[in-house]
């Protein structure tokens, strides 16, 4: 490893929604950083067992942990599940994401509680279970994306609940910091990976992850990971409750 700073040896590291797109591939950085990962789904163990076994096989210590974030009792369970097993956490990516895909005309209450409560009310709720097992020098990644502050079609419950996470991620950041731990959010542009299949077809969201962004190409999942791992290493001691684009300038652009 070529600077100290980014080794994550020694690590243990929870990935919520880790199985795939984004998540996985924080999960296989951090872990090539060498984090020992914790791997949280909700819905389908095979991916997840795949996911264990694919960074297994390039020597990355992994285990699996099934959960829905949404959920206040599930949360406290996975905590003392790690608590068990590992007796402390280092760094919480929340990265588990859900939301329906619908004008606020079109959304229901229903709908509405199952987006904020695993995209906002989750996160909270896990950061402040793990922030009891976490040392100083620890680390909680929140991810967001643009639709926090510019309205994308379709997208409001989503949005509001990204906005939700970025206030999360500032007001944890200060009533945590007294205990050592680092709070920051990472939002990442539209990357081409199965989550945007949630959108309909006829918005072009897959056409806008596709094009080139103004840094030359489109923004690659393991970009997002470096990101999130940069955030994780001792060179970002000093940034806190701040939300780190992650969009190769797109949203710069005036539309």
């Amino acid at each position: 490893m070529s600077n100290s700073s980014n080794d994550l040896s020694g690590r243990i590291a929870l990935v919520t929604g880790g199985s795939r797109g984004i998540g996985k591939a924080i999960a296989t950085e951090l872990g090539s950083r060498g984090a020992t990962i914790i791997i949280n789904y909700l819905k389908n163990h095979s991916a997840a067992q795949a996911t264990v076994d694919e960074l297994e096989a390039a020597g990355i210590s992994a285990t699996r942990v099934k959960a829905h974030v949404g959920d206040e009792a599930a949360v406290e369970s996975l905590v003392s599940k790690i608590e068990e097993e590992f007796g402390r956490l280092d760094i919480l990516v929340n990265n588990a994401a859900s939301g329906v895909m619908r004008p606020a005309a079109e959304l229901s209450a229903k709908h509405w509680d199952w987006t904020l409560d695993i995209n906002a009310r989750g996160p909270w709720m896990l950061a402040v279970a793990a922030s009891r097992l976490m040392p100083e020098g620890s680390r909680i990644i929140n991810l967001s994306s643009p639709g926090s502050t510019r309205v994308l079609p379709a997208y409001f419950a989503v949005g509001v609940s990204k906005a939700a996470i970025e206030a999360v991620t500032r007001y944890l950041a200060v009533e945590l910091g007294e205990k050592g731990i680092a709070v920051n959010t990472v939002s990442a542009g539209f990357v081409m990976t199965d989550a945007l299949d949630a959108f309909p077809d006829e918005l072009g969201v897959k056409d806008i992850a596709s094009r080139s962004t103004p840094a030359g190409r489109v923004i690659l999942p393991e970009d997002v990971a470096n990101v999130v791992a940069m955030m994780c290493s001792t060179d970002s001691e000093m940034i806190r409750g701040q939300v780190i684009m992650v969009d190769g300038g797109e949203t710069l652009r005036h539309q």
